[in-house]
């Protein structure tokens, strides 16, 4: 289960332990997780009528955290959410932050419009309350890059880009912002030689690791249910593609984690 040398102390940034596919088995997820050096896991809000059931996974284990949010999926049938709403209930400790938020063309579930509004919204949450937010981008790279720039001008906040999958200039331009960008199996895929040569050339300060788990599932677990042990063949091949020691990498993405989420408690 655990990628040859790989230490412990590894973050899963993004994942979803709320979904079906893990019902009966978080106790021996989370365990399989820390036997792998996967020592906190970040379970993200895809719906605030489902925020409830995220947040009690968060409570129920010590080294799991949450957010609050509104995917772009569900933009146009969720109940529009409001920033003072975001805000009153990421005031539970457990909370670190906001989303999923953001845009996806791709599938285009909810109109436009609303997966554009929802996005200020959760912007907005981010700067009044100094949380950062997790920012979903699929087929939808300039207006995600339009909107976070002015969003900016208006007032900073703090996020990164989850399951980045785009160019090397838009990895660009969202470091400039501040943001964080944080990687999923597609980087290990054997059809991804682009992306890995984007990853190689960023500053490690700025990286996170994440499954999105249920998906996504890193070589040689690929087809394969994704769950959290298995961010430490990301980390790994991450690793590599930086060429710096396991160890360091662990520590370091482990590092930017807590910054970003400062909200979250630190491990000892």
């Amino acid at each position: 289960m655990t990628a040859p040398g790989q230490p412990p102390g590894l973050v899963d940034s993004h994942c979803h332990l709320d979904f079906a596919d893990f019902d009966g088995e978080l106790d021996e997820l989370v365990d399989r997780a820390l036997a792998a050096g996967v020592g906190h896991i970040l379970t993200i809000c895809t719906r605030v009528t489902g925020f409830e059931a995220v947040l009690a996974l968060a409570e129920r284990f010590d080294n799991v955290f949450c957010t609050v949010g509104v995917h772009p999926h569900e933009a146009g049938r969720e109940p529009e959410v409001t920033t003072e709403r975001l805000i009153s209930l990421a005031r539970h400790p457990k909370v670190v932050g906001f989303g999923e938020t953001g845009l996806d063309y791709h599938y285009e579930f909810s109109p436009k419009e609303a997966q554009r509004r929802s996005f200020r919204v959760h912007i907005e949450a981010a700067r009044e309350s100094g949380l950062p937010i997790v920012v979903h981008a699929r087929d939808a790279d300039d207006d995600i890059l339009a909107i976070l720039g002015e969003e900016q001008a208006a007032g900073g906040f703090s996020g990164l880009i989850h399951c980045f999958s785009s160019a090397a200039e838009t990895a660009s331009m969202v470091l400039d912002m501040g943001l964080y960008i944080s990687f999923s199996g597609i980087v290990t895929f054997a059809g991804a030689k682009a992306l890995r040569e984007t990853a190689r050339g960023l500053p490690l300060e700025r990286l996170l690791v994440e499954t999105d788990a249920p998906y996504l599932a890193p070589a040689p677990k690929r087809g394969k249910r994704n769950e959290p042990a298995f961010a430490a063949f990301t980390a790994a091949r991450l690793a590599e593609l930086k060429a710096v020691p396991a160890a360091e990498f662990a520590a370091a993405t482990t590092d930017n984690f807590f910054r970003l989420f400062g909200k979250a408690a630190a491990p000892d």
